[in-house]
C-alpha cells in the first residue's frame, strides 16, 4: 500500500491537478482490459518465480555470471510487462483523452506518458 500511495503522491505532484489524481486513485490496473490484466498478472507471477530463483542462486553461491544472466532475464521480463501496461494505457487512457477533445487533458496525458518513458529509458 505504501508503494501505491507513493506513486499517487508523485503523480499528484507531477500532474498538479487533483482530478487526475482522483482518476488514478484506483490505479490503471482497475481500468485495464481484462485480457491485458490477466496477461500482466501471469507475467508478474513468472517474474516473481524468477526472482525467488535468483535468491536461491545467491544463497547457494552459484557462479556470478549465471546470476547476472538470470538478472538480465528478469529485467527483460519486467520491460516486457512495462511495455504491455503502457500499450494498454495508450489504448484506453490516452485514447480517451484524445476522443474527449479536451486540450488540457490531452496535454496532461502526453506529458505523463513522456515522463514515464523518459524514466524507463534510464
Amino acid at each position: 500500500m505504501v508503494a501505491v500511495s507513493g506513486v499517487l503522491m508523485r503523480f499528484r505532484h507531477f500532474a498538479g491537478d487533483r482530478s487526475l489524481a482522483i482518476d488514478t486513485l484506483g490505479g490503471y490496473i482497475k481500468v485495464m482490459q481484462a485480457n491485458a490484466k490477466a496477461s500482466v498478472l501471469k507475467r508478474l507471477q513468472r517474474i516473481e518465480g524468477q526472482v525467488r530463483g535468483l535468491s536461491r542462486m545467491v544463497e547457494e553461491d552459484r557462479y556470478c555470471i549465471d546470476v547476472v544472466t538470470q538478472l538480465s532475464a528478469a529485467r527483460a521480463a519486467l520491460r516486457a510487462v512495462e511495455e504491455e501496461v503502457l500499450r494498454d494505457h495508450a489504448g484506453h487512457c490516452i485514447e480517451h483523452a484524445i476522443a474527449s477533445g479536451n486540450k488540457a487533458e490531452q496535454r496532461r496525458k502526453v506529458a505523463e506518458l513522456m515522463d514515464v518513458l523518459s524514466r524507463s529509458a534510464k
